[in-house]
């Protein structure tokens, strides 16, 4: 897998082996960056960070901050490799081994607000309406800031939401991307 755009353009970072995880593919990151435009001194959250990919592809798009949630070890791994190798200053990451839900919990009670959140669960099990119902809760997004959902095609991610409000979808296969927005 590599990096599409920005300062680390063309640089492969790696994928967790025997973890079960589902990389989101060069194509359907490359249309997510294309559709958000300018990430540009965002605070990002990578919710199911797996790799690290889409924090470390914001990062390299000028993002200013980005926080990784995982809890699996391997993964773990995986991220802090990536983000060594490609030499990113500690200042402007933060690594959780987490849940995502209690994870969204914490950064609450600890003040954070982003710009930017991307959620990117297992297919096939709610993941991605439960994690949207936590973030509608919890306020951790700011004021026009947006939430990107990677889902399968057949995941519905109706619910009765108060502060998200759906702006965009696009589909790619059986890869559905939603986002939604915080409105001023």
């Amino acid at each position: 897998m590599r990096i599409i755009g920005g300062e680390y353009r063309s640089r492969l970072i790696e994928m967790p082996k025997g973890a079960q995880i589902r990389p989101t593919q060069d194509r359907v990151r490359e249309a997510v960056f294309n559709v958000l435009a300018d990430v540009n001194g965002r605070r990002v959250l990578d919710l199911f960070a797996g790799s690290g990919a889409y924090g470390i592809e914001a990062l390299s798009r000028g993002a200013s901050y980005a926080t990784f949630v995982e809890n699996n070890s391997r993964c773990l791994e995986v991220i802090v490799s990536n983000i060594s190798s490609l030499e990113i200053p500690e200042s402007k990451y933060t690594i959780l081994r987490s849940s995502a839900y209690m994870a969204l919990s914490r950064l609450e009670k600890d003040g954070e607000q982003f710009d930017l959140i991307f959620v990117d669960p297992p297919y096939h099990k709610d993941m991605a309406k439960k994690c949207l119902l936590y973030i509608d809760y919890y306020d951790i997004l700011r004021q026009a800031g947006l939430v990107v959902v990677e889902h399968f095609k057949a995941d519905s991610l109706e619910a009765d939401l108060e502060t998200l409000v759906p702006e965009k979808e696009r589909k790619y296969g059986d890869t559905v991307i939603t986002i939604f927005k915080k409105p001023v």
